[in-house]
């Protein structure tokens, strides 16, 4: 079955939706402009409950179908932005300097908006829809507040979807796997602690300087020497601050990076080597290491059942050889994760064409891909519950 009808008829007016929350992107929990938008839109279609504040500044709007009743079905879009200077001038560019819309969470406002138009319109289902649209995905864990705020058992929902739009997929395409499909992600803080001096004079000082760059280099042996070779791990350190003269030796420098994996378990491995090689080296330098671990979101696990469903209709809407089943895991992190952990579900990609890519200043949400994400959307609904 291809796209919905309505999804084609409503395009514009979604459109112009995803330009207006373009125009004025807000950051982490601070997204009030936008989810009292979202609010006034699903108290507007009609939705039977709309319910804010939810995981801090969340939104939930509750539609009840007209087919009798059955078990609810959570559909989630983020809503947060990112602190990042557009690039491109374009007629609905960020009226706000330093923020923009990077990741198409406007993008996915809007589709979801659209789905919760369309089916307020028609309640074609039995049972409920849960549309969930959640705050601070970029690093906040906005996902992991509404369900620690019990969005799960206060409305039943005992599955849920996500979808997240992907460059370089063509527009009409999706991509999915079972398990594994995005990675946990953790940040880490090293200061090294030395004792400074004249640069002309190292022999009197314990040099913080050479010290971190040995534990930088030192780090990247830990996907290189220390997890199995067939296991997914990424170790980035993506700052280093220190020092303040060309003829000054610091008295400290602090590192700081991001560690990915796919398992729990490398996740553990790569936090007790991280340890062992900064504390090594820095003892056989003479300088003392502070380290601040912080395990952020879990790995993104498609339940298998779920992410059957979730292609089985996502081909009746693209069409079978538009749907990627066995898309490579990402290590990028997603805290729809948390709502993966709290009930069974699965996380989509749709196509957002030959764009920029995520988190880039050029970057834009391809209003083309709206028909696709919406349809997507209304038919999970539907199917799932069916009479």
């Amino acid at each position: 079955m291809p796209i919905v009808n309505r999804a084609a008829e409503l395009h514009r007016e979604i459109t112009e939706w995803r330009r207006q929350l373009h125009r004025k992107p807000e950051i982490l929990f601070d997204v009030h402009e936008t989810a009292a938008f979202v609010g006034d839109k699903l108290r507007e279609f009609g939705c039977d409950e709309v319910v804010t504040g939810l995981g801090r500044t969340g939104v939930v709007g509750i539609i009840r179908g007209s087919r009798g009743p059955g078990p609810c079905v959570g559909l989630r879009a983020d809503m947060d932005a990112l602190p990042l200077q557009e690039a491109v001038d374009r007629p609905y560019a960020s009226t706000i300097p330093g923020r923009m819309h990077a990741c198409g969470h406007d993008g996915h406002t809007a589709m979801l908006l659209g789905a919760a138009k369309y089916l307020a319109e028609t309640r074609n289902f039995a049972g409920t829809v849960a549309v969930i649209f959640q705050p601070a995905e970029e690093g906040g864990g906005g996902g992991n507040e509404m369900v620690k705020d019990g969005m799960m058992e206060r409305f039943g929902i005992s599955r849920v979807f996500g979808m997240h739009n992907m460059p370089g997929m063509p527009v009409g395409q999706f991509g999915i796997r079972p398990g594994p499909i995005m990675a946990s992600t953790a940040e880490f803080t090293i200061v090294v602690q030395g004792r400074g001096g004249h640069a002309a004079m190292p022999h009197r000082t314990i040099d913080p300087v050479v010290t971190a760059a040995q534990i930088v280099v030192g780090l990247q042996t830990i996907a290189a020497r220390s997890a199995d070779p067939l296991e997914s791990i990424v170790v980035s350190v993506t700052k280093i601050h220190g020092g303040d003269a060309h003829n000054i030796i610091p008295d400290k420098v602090e590192l700081a990076g991001t560690i990915r994996t796919l398992k729990k378990e490398v996740s553990l491995l790569a936090e007790e080597r991280l340890r062992g090689i900064a504390e090594g080296i820095a003892h056989a330098h003479g300088a003392t290491v502070a380290l601040d671990y912080d395990p952020n979101y879990p790995v993104t696990v498609n339940d298998p059942a779920e992410t059957e469903f979730a292609a089985r209709v996502a081909s009746e809407v693209a069409g079978p050889p538009n749907v990627v089943t066995d898309l490579p895991p990402m290590m990028g992190g997603e805290d729809f994760s948390y709502m993966l952990l709290a009930r069974p579900g699965a996380f989509i990609f749709i196509g957002n064409g030959d764009s920029a890519g995520l988190h880039n200043p050029s970057y834009d949400f391809n209003d083309e891909a709206i028909p696709y994400g919406v349809s997507y959307w209304v038919r999970l609904a539907e199917t799932a519950l069916a009479a």
